[in-house]
């Protein structure tokens, strides 16, 4: 049986994976594309051998080498796609869904790129690192696209990833629209004032593949909803003014990873030249 071709994007949270998952990759024409809920099926599928071409997406963060080295354990012949958003405001984005989810900790008690004590480390947000991974567990060197590209002009972005697949999309098919909507700040101060109350200290952290874990996790979901909806209503003068991330964390961040930040534009350039 011939080696099928597998593009992989190995998506990150708060860079549009669920968007793209939902809104594009279905759309691609010339590849299947298998649905992120069906992840951990995609060896079964592939070894059907039902198409030549597959499309797989899946989000990570802090699981990502673990979930590569796994999935190159299969298919180590595979083309990988990596989106990154600049770090103050991944940073930001990250710590808005911990917030939204129940966390109460402060900016700095997310991450702190001073002390690194936060509950996210200053490892986590290397992204070169990431880059380095899949250069040792796939044969292909990855495609890296930026959040920016397809925030600013993401008709040229789609056209990126279709290249790179050797597939196609009509335009009429995709959707600009979001699939979520960001709850305001308002409402996040809110949650984040009661997290504490609802979830104790720390967020016990939930195994979603278990039927335990998922109903513990849909048990947080609501607890948040019961909070983070009446919230809408509450007026203003009600809540703390000081803003939810203190701008000044958020240029430490920018600061701090500026390198990091310029490898990897580098690596991008060059890898598109070639």
């Amino acid at each position: 049986m011939a080696v099928p071709e597998i593009v992989f994007h190995v998506g990150l949270g708060k860079v549009a994976s669920t968007y793209l998952q939902h809104r594009f990759f279905p759309k691609l024409q010339k590849i299947h594309y298998i649905p992120t809920n069906r992840y951990r099926q995609v060896p079964d599928i592939i070894k059907k051998g039902k198409y030549g071409r597959y499309f797989v997406s899946r989000e990570f963060d802090q699981q990502l080498e673990r979930e590569v080295s796994w999935f190159a354990s299969y298919y180590p012949e595979v083309k990988p796609i990596i989106i990154f958003r600049r770090h103050d405001g991944w940073a930001a984005s990250q710590y808005r869904r911990y917030v939204k989810n129940g966390g109460h900790l402060p900016f700095t008690g997310f991450l702190d790129v001073e002390g690194d004590t936060g509950l996210w480390k200053v490892s986590d947000f290397i992204f070169y690192n990431h880059i380095e991974q899949l250069e040792k567990h796939f044969t292909h060197k990855p495609l890296v696209l930026f959040y920016e590209e397809l925030r600013s002009d993401p008709w040229a972005f789609f056209d990126k990833i279709a290249a790179y697949a050797d597939a196609a999309y009509d335009p009429k098919d995709v959707s600009l629209a979001k699939v979520h909507t960001s709850y305001k700040e308002k409402e996040l101060k809110v949650m984040r004032k009661m997290g504490k109350y609802i979830f104790g200290e720390e967020l016990t952290p939930t195994n979603s593949r278990s039927l335990s874990g998922w109903l513990h996790r849909r048990g947080q979901m609501l607890a948040s909803y019961a909070v983070l909806y009446p919230s809408k209503l509450l007026p203003k003068r009600f809540v703390d003014p000081a803003p939810l991330i203190p701008p000044e964390e958020l240029e430490k961040v920018r600061d701090f990873f500026a390198e990091d930040w310029a490898k990897v534009k580098a690596y991008a350039e060059k890898s598109a030249t070639v």
